[in-house]
């Protein structure tokens, strides 16, 4: 009895042990090895999927784009190209008589021109060549306003850093040279690279717009336009005459901006005043526009002499000698013909510019943050 009492104790040992070591091979070791390589591929993929989520993330173009528009430089392009198109859409009627002046077509007298125009193409005569006119200013005051406030900032940021720091310096023997910018205007730098950068830009525009409004037989629309100057003389034919344009538009935009400028602020001192209102901005515009055209308007009648010269059949060599051909011809007198016309088109169109410009600018640059 006691043996068969052991053998069964032993018995029952056995059968826990083994038991026990069931338990831990299916949860012990092999368990362990067997859990862990069922799960280590699925975290090294959950963790793949997570880098590549991050990695390749789809940028959000809406707010990019939104971001990109609330810029100062957009906001100040997108400024002067509505100023520019609300005021040629008004505008235009003055635009088609000051050319037909300058370049000595019809009546040399003003309520002359308006009557000639209409009785000769209605009145959408006086919107001659205005599709193009507006597609001209558009691009041409958003370059030339977007450049002219680009170049001040750029100019006026070298001044402050110069001022605080040393000026480049040249030694030659016993002479010292400093290269100090305070003597240089902003605005007149500013001014002259918005005149030359927009005239290089859009100067095809002008071309069109001009053979439009001076010769409506022979250029009776912009399709046909385009194609015959483009027939006659290539790509080169939408530059004719860039040389004098950009000549005459030098002074003329130099002298635009900087006596805005000057204006604007010697007023704001003397009234004591931040900022002006609108009719300040557009009787100082007026002025400033005034002041530009009298001093430029001898280079404007050889300008555009020498841009529709071939239409009339007498083409000017160069500037000069346009210039002395309209003294020999008209005196002294000729070079400030059509100025009359000239003034009553610039002083309301530089005024309801930079009225409009302040205002768009208001909202689209003061508006999103930019001081």
């Amino acid at each position: 009895m006691s043996q068969k009492s052991s053998s069964h104790s032993q018995a029952r040992q056995f059968s826990t042990k083994l038991t026990s070591l069931k338990k831990k091979s299916s949860a012990g070791v092999f368990g362990d090895v067997l859990y862990g390589t069922m799960m280590l591929p699925k975290e090294l993929e959950i963790e793949k999927e997570r880098n590549f989520e991050q990695g390749f993330q789809v940028p959000d173009v809406g707010r990019v784009i939104n971001d990109f528009l609330r810029t100062r430089e957009v906001g100040e392009f997108l400024s002067g190209a509505l100023a520019g198109a609300m005021t040629k859409a008004i505008l235009a009627p003055l635009e088609t008589i000051r050319t037909r002046m300058v370049v000595g077509v019809g009546s040399k007298h003003i309520g002359g021109s308006f009557v000639e125009v209409i009785e000769q193409h209605g009145w959408q005569g006086l919107w001659a060549g205005n599709a193009i006119n507006m597609l001209r200013i558009i691009p041409t005051q958003a370059i030339e306003l977007g450049t002219f406030e680009c170049v001040k900032r750029t100019m006026t940021s070298a001044q402050e850093k110069w001022n605080h720091t040393e000026c480049p310096r040249m030694q030659i023997g016993h002479v010292s040279l400093n290269f100090s910018l305070s003597w240089i205007s902003p605005v007149a730098v500013a001014g002259a690279a918005a005149g030359i950068v927009s005239t290089l830009a859009c100067h095809p525009l002008e071309v069109l717009k001009d053979r439009l409004t001076v010769s409506r037989e022979t250029y009776p629309c912009l399709s046909i336009a385009i194609s015959k100057i483009y027939r006659d003389g290539g790509i080169g034919a939408f530059y004719a005459g860039i040389s004098p344009t950009l000549i005459g538009m030098l002074p003329y935009s130099t002298c635009y901006y900087f006596m805005y400028d000057k204006l604007k602020k010697s007023y704001c001192q003397a009234k004591n005043k931040k900022s002006l209102n609108r009719p300040e901005m557009l009787l100082l515009g007026a002025l400033s526009g005034f002041t530009a055209s009298t001093i430029s308007f001898p280079l404007e009648v050889a300008r555009k002499r020498l841009m529709v010269g071939a239409l009339l059949g007498k083409c000017p060599p160069h500037m000069a000698a346009a210039l002395s051909e309209v003294i020999r011809e008209e005196g002294l007198r000729g070079l400030y013909r059509g100025w009359g016309a000239s003034c009553l088109k610039v002083m309301p169109s530089s005024g309801i510019t930079w009225m409009f410009y302040e205002a768009w600018k208001d909202i689209l640059v003061v508006g999103n943050g930019h001081l």
